[in-house]
């Protein structure tokens, strides 16, 4: 496979225009945005579970996440999105939040931008299934799709965080803004911060542009081939 075949692969996908369910809604399409710290107002205040996530193991781990309460997110959600994949993989992908199909099947990047991640990696010669462990800054669907807040991604990143300790992977892939930016600590556009090789607690991290803003926009898909060749060059040590 290569850039071609994939833009192709992208505009027949974005052809068949994502419904409201399966795509960001109020999102930014290239995820270019910061994330905001403003609650809504009125919005109540909803203390961080009592729990010390460092000393879990992974299914102790699900298992609190999957009750969590620690902000307004659980009170929307028909449940929480902790992961799809091998636990085992070599490489992680860190997507952004579940959207309606997510909350639903309970499995991140589902629909068809599930489906275009999934070409996307097997242009790298990578397996969901096998060799792929994926999840998300945020485990509970955001209302309406909109952007993640700077509370709910304080209060849901120790999760993450323990995701990636325990996983241990040896390449981590952070698909959209906000995941590139909580990852690199570098609050900057993705055009900006994509196209180098970073580290999260000394793990090689490359960013790129979430599959669902590809979709919408094929100019980046040569962009993000560059980003999955670089991916595949720290994966192979070269």
């Amino acid at each position: 496979m290569d850039a071609d075949f994939v833009a192709a692969a992208a505009s027949e996908s974005s052809s068949r225009v994502l419904s409201q369910s399966e795509r960001p809604g109020s999102r930014n399409p290239g995820y270019e945005a910061t994330p905001s710290g403003q609650d809504k107002p009125g919005t109540e205040e909803i203390s961080a579970p009592e729990v010390d996530l460092t000393v879990l193991n992974y299914h102790e781990l699900e298992s609190v996440a999957g009750s969590c309460e620690a902000c307004q997110l659980a009170q929307g959600r028909t449940q929480v999105v902790f992961s799809d994949g091998n636990p085992q993989a070599r490489l992680m992908v860190v997507g952004e939040a579940p959207g309606a199909n997510e909350d639903r099947t309970g499995v991140p990047f589902v629909g068809q931008a599930g489906k275009f991640l999934d070409l996307l990696l097997a242009a790298v010669d990578l397996s969901r299934k096998d060799s792929v462990y994926i999840c998300n800054v945020l485990k509970c669907r955001p209302p309406g799709n909109r952007d993640p807040m700077a509370d709910e991604i304080e209060r849901c990143s120790p999760f993450l965080k323990r995701q990636i300790a325990l996983v241990a992977p040896e390449v981590i892939l952070a698909v959209g803004t906000f995941a590139a930016q909580l990852l690199t600590g570098a609050n900057r556009p993705l055009g900006k911060l994509r196209g180098s090789v970073y580290a999260y607690e000394g793990v090689p991290l490359v960013v790129t542009y979430h599959p669902a803003a590809l979709l919408r926009n094929a100019g980046w898909t040569r962009s993000t081939w560059d980003d999955l060749q670089l991916l595949r060059q720290v994966m192979d040590g070269s």
